[in-house]
């Protein structure tokens, strides 16, 4: 099961000179390619204390100079895994335009306010759900977490404010370095990567494929 991939590739030249910003290109791209499936989804990967990694995939909520945001329950297992080993990488994988992009780097969680401003912008529904759901946690049924469900929303019926959930929240992955990786033909892609300088500036290496 193979695929060529096309032959435009990815030159030094054409790059931003901050990874985040040439992140905002690539996504603008995929966001407007028919093909890419919500490009906000990323993969998580995060490893506990003992070095047990594990895999997800999250909407990304934000993205500027300062990293990438994502929300969570904090008692889920990627946020515990955070608490102990905060090293992380991130994976969008834009598999309908040859692209990925990876990420590593150090989560540190959002502030309340910022919590808070992203909350009130949720679905109804979601802001329920972040309440309703125990993330992680062993449940006995799924009438359990359907129950759990109705009873907030008979408490918080359409249009009225719901608080915003002290075990939930964001983290902001900042990066140390960011890969661009564009398929070409013969499976000789073109892998350009930032990496964080002790200045602040970046410096681009090209990986082999």
């Amino acid at each position: 099961m193979r695929k060529q991939y096309r032959a435009d590739g990815l030159d030094e030249s054409e790059l931003a000179a901050a990874p985040m910003e040439q992140f905002g290109r690539w996504f603008l791209e995929a966001a407007r390619e028919g093909g890419v499936f919500e490009p906000n989804a990323m993969v998580v990967s995060t490893a506990d204390a003992e070095g047990r990694p594990s895999s997800r995939t999250v909407l990304m909520k934000a993205y500027d100079e300062r990293g990438f945001v994502f929300y969570t329950n904090y008692g889920s297992r990627k946020a515990r895994d955070l608490a102990e080993n905060p090293q992380v990488s991130l994976l969008f994988p834009w598999h309908a335009i040859a692209r990925q992009v990876i990420v590593t780097g150090t989560a540190r969680r959002t502030g309340r306010d910022e919590t808070a401003a992203y909350f009130r912008v949720r679905p109804h529904g979601s802001q329920l759900g972040a309440w309703a759901s125990a993330q992680s946690s062993v449940i006995a049924s799924r009438a359990e977490l359907d129950a759990a469900y109705a009873e907030l929303a008979a408490r918080y019926p359409e249009g009225e404010q719901v608080p915003v959930p002290p075990h939930w929240g964001g983290f902001r992955v900042v990066p140390r370095s960011v890969e661009f990786w564009q398929g070409r033909y013969d499976r000789l892609h073109d892998r350009l990567r930032y990496v964080a300088l002790p200045d602040g500036s970046w410096r681009v290496e090209r990986l082999s494929p």
